[in-house]
């Protein structure tokens, strides 16, 4: 269990904080927060004026926060955030940093210097990105998202059943298709320019958070930029730590994020494994009366057996636990008992898995 975090030390919840990154995660409390979402400055290495064919100019990345002497300045700025962010980490905690070829693979070596353990590497493949138009390489349409805990023996928060259910009911892969951000999501300043030149979709930041997080989790994001993280963490009932320098963009991102409505505690529940279920053991149904020792169970076909005080069912000569006995009147190498099993109550056939779930609820 993690250590609670004294009052004095009390987080910023739902805030944005102004100033230097490494500063600011350096001041708030060691082991305080669940997940890092993390997009930092590409250093495009731009030289000069991107154009298009009709000789516009594209509004590329250009800012002065992008822009660094060389590659060693980088790699040293590269590891100290990410050691400050490893120290912010729960012992359970876990971090998505996301970049371009410019510089995913020089954060995906610091994080293992520093004892990352990586999960997942996501291409997010944009459904409609921006054309090379100096059509001299291939048109850039991707980029890469690394999901990794804190330590190779960390158990980070993976919802796997929820991200199943996000993809029509199979397996989430590591390739997501989501258009960039633009029409009516993209944030426009006073004078109607982008007011980021690299804000995200909430449909990529909604995918990882659902997939990577519970509700009342603290997501914190160093490069807050206007706010996308913040947005869709107040949206899905986490809590979010933001840190951005730049004056212009907290402002963007504070009224963005006065507009957004937390979702309900119903709409928050999301899909989970049967495996992460609170066990229950028929012996307990036994125990606690629900089922009675010399109670009759019936199978799919109209099989018979009968309860025992210790828990287990007697069938012929057939004995042993719910899932035992039902292999063997099926003759089968396993059986589901919960599935496969069932008992009369006012004249109607009830599943015993009905009792398991009444358990499971006052458990949980």
């Amino acid at each position: 269990m993690n250590k609670m975090i004294p009052a004095a030390e009390a987080l910023p919840l739902n805030q944005i904080l102004p100033g230097d990154c490494i500063e600011v995660m350096n001041s708030l409390p060691e082991g305080s927060v669940d997940l890092i979402f993390a997009d930092p400055p590409y250093n495009l290495q731009l030289k000069g004026d991107l154009h298009r064919p009709d000789n516009s100019k594209v509004d590329a990345v250009d800012d002065e926060w992008d822009q660094f002497a060389s590659f060693k300045v980088y790699d040293d700025f590269t590891r100290e955030w990410l050691a400050a962010a490893r120290r912010l980490l729960k012992p359970n905690g876990a971090i998505w940093v996301i970049g371009s070829y410019h510089n995913v693979f020089r954060m995906g070596a610091e994080l293992q210097n520093q004892g990352f353990w990586i999960l997942n590497d996501v291409v997010w493949r944009k459904s409609n990105p921006m054309p090379n138009f100096r059509g001299k390489r291939l048109t850039n349409a991707h980029e890469t998202l690394i999901w990794a805990q804190k330590s190779e023996d960390s158990k980070a928060t993976f919802n796997y059943e929820a991200l199943k259910s996000l993809n029509e009911g199979v397996q989430m892969r590591s390739d997501w298709v989501i258009p960039i951000c633009n029409g009516g999501e993209r944030l426009k300043d006073d004078n109607g320019e982008k007011a980021h030149p690299t804000q995200k979709p909430e449909a990529l930041l909604h995918r990882v958070l659902v997939g990577t997080t519970n509700p009342g989790d603290v997501v914190l994001d160093p490069f807050f930029g206007t706010g996308t993280t913040g947005a869709v963490a107040k949206m899905l009932g986490r809590e979010f730590i933001g840190i951005e320098r730049e004056e212009a963009y907290r402002k963007v991102a504070e009224k963005r994020i006065s507009k957004i409505r937390k979702f309900d505690k119903e709409a928050l529940t999301v899909s989970t494994s049967k495996r992460a279920e609170p066990r229950v053991a028929f012996g307990q149904l036994v125990e606690r009366g629900m089922l009675r020792p010399g109670e009759t169970l019936i199978g799919p076909r109209g099989q018979i057996a009968k309860v025992r005080a210790d828990g287990t069912l007697i069938s012929g000569e057939a004995r042993g636990s719910i899932h035992q006995v039902g292999a063997a009147l099926e003759s089968a190498p396993s059986c589901n008992g919960w599935t496969y099993w069932a008992f009369k109550r006012d004249g109607k056939t009830v599943s015993i898995d009905v009792l398991r779930q009444q358990i499971r609820a006052e458990m949980r």
